[in-house]
C-alpha cells in the first residue's frame, strides 16, 4: 500500500467551475487522491468572481481553505506548507509568481507545478508577459506536471529547464458523468466557455450546420459570450450550465462537440476534460482535429470534423447502431484509462524521488520577475 501523504495544492480555484476549466480538474485529481487514502488540502486566492458563483462549498474530499492576500497565505498556512509532504501550484493563481516564491522559501516536502495551461503559458513566458510563472521559477520544480504532452514535455526540459516533465490530462468522476433518463433533446450540442480562438470553430462546426439544418436542433452552454454573436434560432443558449447538470446536458444531445483552443491544438496532445466527461456519458462525439487525439480516441471511439459539410454528413449519414456502438467504446475506454482515481495514481506514479530539503538550496526567491 503506498503511504499515505500530506498534499497540498494552491490553484485557480476549486470552489467556482464559473468561467474556468480548472475547477473541474482539480476535482477529479483530489477526489482521486482521496480515493487512495491521501489527506488533501487546496488552498484558494478568494476573489469575488469566483465567491459569488460557488458551486462547491464544502468538499467532502479535501479540506478547502482561502487566504486574501501573501501575508495571509504565509501567516496562515506556513505551518501547513512546511509540513506538507508535496506542495502544488497550479497555473493562473493570482500573484502566482510571488507565491511560487513564498512557497518555495518554505516548502521542505516536494515542490511541484500542475500547468493546465502549458501552450499559453509557455507561449507567455517566451515573451517575457506570463503573470503566474517566471522562466527561472521553472528549476524549482521537483516536477512539472502539464496539461499536454507529446513534444512539449520535451521543450520543458531542453528549453525552459524543468528538471523533469510529465504529463498529467484531465480526468472524469463516473459517479458524477454517466448516462442519465432524459430524453434527447438536441442534435448537435456544445459545452465550453466563450474563447475568441474558439469561436471561429464554433461558427463552422455548430452554427453554420446549425443555419442549413434548421429542421434540427442545437445548444451551446457557457458564458462569457459577446452580446453580438447572430445565434440561429434553432440554436438554444444556456448561460451557465454547473458540474452537477453536465450528465443530463450530454445526455440529452444526439451528438456532442468538442472545439479545441488554437494553442492546444498547435502542441497537440491536449484532451479538454468534456471529452472525457461526454464519453462517460455514453454521448457520441464529434470533434475538431488535433495531433494525439488518436493516442485518447482511436477512430472507432469518435468521429472528426473539418467544415460543416462533415458534421452535416455525420448528424445525417451515421445510423442510431453506428452512433451508440462508437458511444459505447469511447465509454469503456475513458473508464478504464481517464477517470480520477487513475490520474491520481498516475500523479503518485510519477513523483520524483524522495526530494531535498529545500532549506540551503539557494532558490533566489527575492523576486517575481
Amino acid at each position: 500500500m503506498t503511504k499515505q501523504l500530506d498534499i497540498v495544492f494552491l490553484g485557480l480555484s476549486l470552489s467556482s467551475s464559473w468561467g474556468n476549466g480548472h475547477a473541474t480538474t482539480f476535482r477529479g485529481l483530489l477526489r482521486g487522491l482521496h480515493e487512495l487514502g491521501h489527506r488533501i488540502t487546496f488552498l484558494e486566492c478568494d476573489v469575488p468572481w469566483y465567491a459569488r458563483h460557488r458551486d462547491l462549498r464544502e468538499p467532502d474530499f479535501c479540506t478547502l481553505l482561502y487566504y486574501e492576500t501573501l501575508d495571509e497565505l504565509r501567516r496562515a498556512h506556513e505551518r501547513r506548507l512546511r509540513q506538507a509532504d508535496i506542495v502544488v501550484v497550479g497555473s493562473f493563481v493570482p500573484e502566482g509568481k510571488a507565491v511560487i516564491d513564498t512557497v518555495a522559501s518554505l516548502c521542505s516536502g516536494q515542490l511541484c507545478f500542475y500547468d493546465i495551461d502549458t501552450p499559453v503559458t509557455l507561449a507567455q513566458i517566451a515573451e517575457d508577459e506570463c503573470d503566474y510563472l517566471a522562466r527561472r521559477q521553472i528549476s524549482y520544480f521537483d516536477v512539472y506536471f502539464s496539461f499536454t504532452g507529446g513534444p512539449t514535455l520535451d521543450r520543458l526540459q531542453s528549453e525552459f529547464g524543468a528538471q523533469r516533465a510529465e504529463p498529467l490530462y484531465c480526468s472524469v468522476d463516473p459517479e458524477r458523468h454517466h448516462r442519465t433518463d432524459n430524453a434527447i433533446q438536441w442534435d448537435l450540442g456544445y459545452l465550453g466557455t466563450y474563447s475568441s480562438d474558439r469561436q471561429p470553430v464554433l461558427e463552422t462546426l455548430l452554427l453554420e450546420p446549425a443555419r442549413r439544418l434548421p429542421r434540427r436542433r442545437f445548444v451551446v452552454a457557457g458564458s462569457q459570450y459577446p452580446s453580438d454573436i447572430a445565434w440561429p434560432g434553432n440554436v438554444e443558449r444556456i448561460e451557465h450550465l454547473p458540474p452537477a447538470e453536465h450528465a443530463a446536458f450530454y445526455s440529452r444531445q444526439r451528438y456532442t462537440l468538442n472545439v479545441t483552443r488554437a494553442s492546444m491544438i498547435a502542441a497537440g496532445w491536449s484532451p479538454s476534460v468534456r471529452l472525457f466527461e461526454a464519453a462517460a456519458c455514453g454521448t457520441p462525439i464529434i470533434s475538431d482535429r488535433w495531433a494525439g487525439l488518436d493516442s485518447f480516441f482511436p477512430e472507432p471511439t469518435i468521429r472528426t470534423a473539418d467544415k460543416a459539410d462533415d458534421v452535416i454528413a455525420i448528424l445525417n449519414g451515421q445510423t442510431d447502431h453506428a452512433r451508440l456502438d462508437m458511444a459505447g467504446r469511447a465509454r469503456k475506454l475513458v473508464l478504464t484509462k481517464h477517470t480520477g482515481t487513475a490520474r491520481a495514481r498516475e500523479f503518485i506514479s510519477r513523483l520524483a524521488p524522495p526530494a531535498r530539503m529545500r532549506s540551503g538550496l539557494g532558490l533566489d526567491v527575492g523576486s517575481a520577475a
